[in-house]
């Protein structure tokens, strides 16, 4: 089972660079309390977070300096200067990725202008269907590309959908059936605009992208105010879903997401629930049923 990768004319050119910058640099300010950095707090603060002079003395730099960095312009900055700036914000590895690769997209080997639609190598559905356990590859974008059939007994029927409505973003945000069939559905949400929020920084020439985000931002408010966060996140490894099913009510999931090779970045999604427990016996409960043929 796969989708035909076709996307359509997208009406958006892709992400503001220099706005996502300014606005992430912002966001990390603001979770930063002066205390939190050993920084003496005076007076009232019309915003919350660090003041701009108060992040450059941390980090070491001139406040003209850091200035020119927030307003966009990170491609005149050292490497040293935006490592500094990290370690002041107290950047994750994957927020200070994120930084670098906003402030400087030339030292970024694959950032594209304008990627092309992604498609699903027959082999990798062949590989899908020949795995165990849910599973399924999505691209950049978080386009769903191909999937098995236990994926389909466990997260939906992805074929019932026209392709261009397969998409992980699109079809929890805006389909409450997909979205019911996670049990912990505000992490999840937080963890899938994280990830829409890192691919945008990687390409942020890519229309398709900026349009599903503005999609998004239309037509959720739950996407809307964690598109306002600046989160950045990566899919995890080892991460525990807890699922919601109508036949075999809840149960575990572990996530582990592999990198496919290739020039277009693709990942596979696998979900296995681990040995002797329940989580295992309502997986295979639902395998079964799929697996039924039809009568």
């Amino acid at each position: 089972m796969s989708s035909d990768g076709a996307h359509g004319d997208q009406a958006t050119s892709g992400l503001d660079r220099r706005t996502e910058l300014r606005e992430f640099l912002r966001s990390r300010r603001a979770r930063l309390k002066p205390e939190d950095v050993d920084l003496p707090s005076y007076g009232r603060r019309r915003v919350p977070g660090l003041r701009r002079e108060e992040l450059a003395q941390l980090a070491g730099v001139s406040y003209a300096y850091y200035a020119r960095l927030e307003q966009g312009y990170g491609d005149t900055m050292s490497a040293e200067v935006l490592d500094a700036v990290a370690r002041a914000l107290r950047l994750s590895q994957e927020e200070s990725d994120h930084l670098v690769r906003l402030a400087q997209p030339e030292r970024q080997s694959t950032a594209q202008a304008a990627p092309s639609p992604q498609r699903l190598r027959p082999t990798v559905q062949h590989l899908l269907d020949t795995l165990g356990v849910p599973a399924y590859v999505v691209g950049r974008c978080l386009d769903i590309l191909g999937w098995n059939r236990l994926a389909t007994a466990v997260f939906g029927d992805w074929a019932q959908l026209p392709p261009e409505e397969r998409n992980v973003a699109r079809l929890f945000f805006l389909s409450p059936e997909a979205r019911d069939r996670f049990a912990d559905p505000d992490r999840r949400a937080l963890r899938i605009a994280g990830v829409l929020r890192m691919n945008a920084g990687k390409s942020p020439g890519d229309s398709h992208l900026s349009s599903l985000i503005q999609e998004l931002s239309q037509k959720s408010e739950e996407f809307r105010q964690l598109w306002a966060r600046h989160e950045v996140s990566c899919p995890s490894t080892g991460e525990s879903v807890r699922m919601r099913h109508p036949l075999v009510g809840e149960f575990d999931l572990v996530h582990e997401p592999l990198t496919l090779p290739g020039g277009a970045p693709m990942r596979l999604m696998t979900y296995h629930a681990e040995p002797g427990s329940r989580s295992e016996e309502a997986l295979r409960m639902l395998a079964s049923w799929e697996m039924e043929p039809l009568r």
